[in-house]
């Protein structure tokens, strides 16, 4: 991986950070600006964008293109893949507790 990548992705890294930092998404505050299925389906939106643009890369790289190189490819798959992977246990946890819910006694 070349520096300016490296300087780009910890610059990356800082910036949601600080965002994540700036703008807790726990208490009332949050639960005001749209509650939990506005964050689920920002989520599944999110991840939808990561994995079209990683597949966008790796078809711009099967077909020749110069300015995209194999590692950025690389990194962008495995995002994409740990972002659906974060969303299915996510989804399955979703549906346990649906299910636990559903068989308790009243």
């Amino acid at each position: 991986m070349s520096t300016p990548a490296i300087h780009a992705a910890l610059q990356q890294m800082q910036s949601l950070s600080a965002q994540a930092s700036a703008s807790p998404l726990s208490g009332p505050a949050a639960a005001g600006q749209g509650g939990f299925a506005a964050e689920l389906a920002n989520s599944i939106q999110r991840i939808n964008r990561l994995q079209q643009s990683a597949n966008a890369q790796a078809t711009a790289f099967q077909a020749g293109d110069p300015n995209v190189a194999l590692n950025d490819v690389m990194v962008d798959m495995q995002k994409a893949s740990v972002a659906f992977q974060m969303g299915l246990q996510v989804r399955n946890r979703l549906v346990s507790a649906y299910r636990d819910v559903m068989n308790m006694q009243v």
